[in-house]
């Protein structure tokens, strides 16, 4: 983006340091360490620049202006480097793919190494400490990152190892949940009855909405239910609410926590992490490291989803009750048995909240077709649980008192011919319909494109309007 120094001079930025910032954009042909200094310098005199601007925001509209054009500017820098040397970074910060680094794990290496282009842990702690519309907007960084990493076969393929790996939490719960067949996680619990493992998520206040408190306990439940040797299918439900309109009865989710996402608690990096992580795990698996016997450390059915390494993967029961509203209804779309109550209503808010809906994008069409996953992504087209129309995104739909006995029935069935023979045709079918290429090149859009909605003034008009956003507490 080009800009004229007088732009920010207006905003009382002293003119002959904005004229020579401009100035002294980074050479796109040289090598990548050159290449990498030169950007980090640029990113650094760009920042301080706008560090002189007043919080965000407090801004007069010349210093909105100001800032928004230095982000550009900066933005634009980060793109030609990455398009350029994403793969080489990519390859420095994982010693050749050898490490396996999480999302969050790279970009904090990435952060390290060549500071400025992903803003920093103190930038982000700042930044979190800000309510949606007051934001700097410094997480676009961090999906322009992501974006080409994931747009790169190789490294994208890697990444989406990294994040099908258990989490060091869930290994050191692991024995705990063999042994006395549950574990606590604060807002999340597993239980393990019979050879069915039951993840029940409970954020009851917000009709079991996922956000930043709920996130990584999620994921660490779905690894604990793949990795327990017992356990063959996993059965995901919402546990109690106490709302007024649901006192005392399940509601299976009502999707993001648009509360804690207007007060800036959520961070873009939660719509990465879930469905890179325990989303995906539902649906592919766990990544495990093959020994070098050749044998997977865990008991369980081996496939090879991703890059030669051994996983294990099992069949999963959705039990829908109430609701399932957004993320909640995008994991119908991946698990392999949906029990309904009757009445539920399914629905994916895309229109009035202003974001991409995670995977539904690729998903749902498979399952209602293009014209109505468009219906339900643009237009806001419902499902009531019972209705015809919803048969395409249930399996069974029962009394609302008959969920548990509906549920129960169900894992005998799923199981009475063994695991592997289940794990074996729930890979072959997503072979053909979603192989890890093309959902690697669906998140590296999805990466770029979620920032974008993340931080955009759309989002926060539709909150306020549609969710009265201001007059909500956390």
């Amino acid at each position: 983006m080009v800009i004229d120094a007088s732009l920010l001079e207006h905003a009382g930025l002293p003119g002959n340091e904005a004229a020579a910032w401009l100035a002294s954009p980074p050479q796109g042909s040289a090598s990548y360490p050159a290449a990498a200094h030169r950007i980090s310098r640029f990113l650094a005199d760009g920042q301080a620049l706008r560090s002189r601007l007043p919080e965000p925001g407090e801004r007069s509209a010349a210093e909105r202006a100001a800032g928004t054009a230095i982000a550009a500017v900066m933005d634009g820098e980060r793109d030609r480097f990455l398009r350029r040397h994403a793969a080489e970074l990519y390859d420095a910060l994982t010693a050749g793919r050898s490490a396996f680094l999480r999302v969050e794990e790279l970009l904090c290496a990435a952060s390290a190494r060549v500071p400025g282009l992903v803003p920093s842990a103190a930038e982000l702690e700042a930044e979190r400490a800000r309510p949606l519309p007051a934001k700097e907007g410094i997480e676009l960084a961090q999906g322009m990152l992501i974006g080409y990493v994931l747009a790169n076969p190789l490294a994208g393929t890697h990444l989406i190892e990294a994040m099908l790996r258990p989490l060091p939490a869930a290994l050191e719960r692991l024995e705990e949940l063999r042994s006395t067949g549950t574990v606590g996680l604060g807002p999340v619990r597993v239980t393990r009855r019979g050879r069915a493992g039951f993840l029940e998520l409970s954020n009851p206040r917000h009709l079991n909405a996922e956000d930043d408190m709920t996130l990584g306990p999620t994921e660490c439940a779905v690894d604990l239910i793949l990795m327990d040797p017992e356990v063959e299918v996993g059965v995901f439900r919402g546990g109690v609410v106490d709302h007024p309109k649901y006192q005392g009865l399940r509601v299976f989710g009502s999707g993001i926590n648009l509360t804690r996402l207007y007060h800036g608690h959520i961070d873009y990096l939660f719509y990465l992490i879930r469905d890179l992580g325990y989303v995906n795990k539902i649906y592919r698996g766990i990544s495990l490291p093959v020994s070098d016997s050749g044998q997977v450390p865990l008991a369980g059915p081996a496939r090879s989803p991703v890059a030669g390494h051994g996983a294990v993967e099992k069949l999963w029961i959705a039990a829908v009750e109430r609701l399932a509203v957004g993320g909640a209804c995008q994991l119908l779309h991946v698990v392999d048995h949906v029990v309904a109550a009757r009445g539920s209503r399914l629905f994916l808010p895309a229109r009035n909240e202003g974001i991409i809906p995670g995977a539904s994008n690729l998903r749902l069409p498979r399952f209602v077709g293009d014209r109505a996953a468009r219906q339900a992504i643009l237009s806001g087209r419902q499902w009531t649980a019972g209705e015809p129309d919803a048969d395409l995104l249930c399996d069974e739909v029962v009394a609302p008192d008959d969920v548990d006995a509906a549920v129960e029935a169900r894992v005998a069935r799923l199981t009475s011919s063994g695991l592997v023979n289940a794990a074996a045709n729930r890979c072959a079918l997503r072979a053909g319909q979603e192989p890890v290429d093309l959902f690697r090149e669906y998140m590296a859009t999805f990466a770029v494109e979620q920032a974008r909605c993340h931080l955009s003034p759309a989002l926060v008009h539709n909150l306020e309007t549609h969710w009265k956003a201001r007059e909500r507490t956390v």
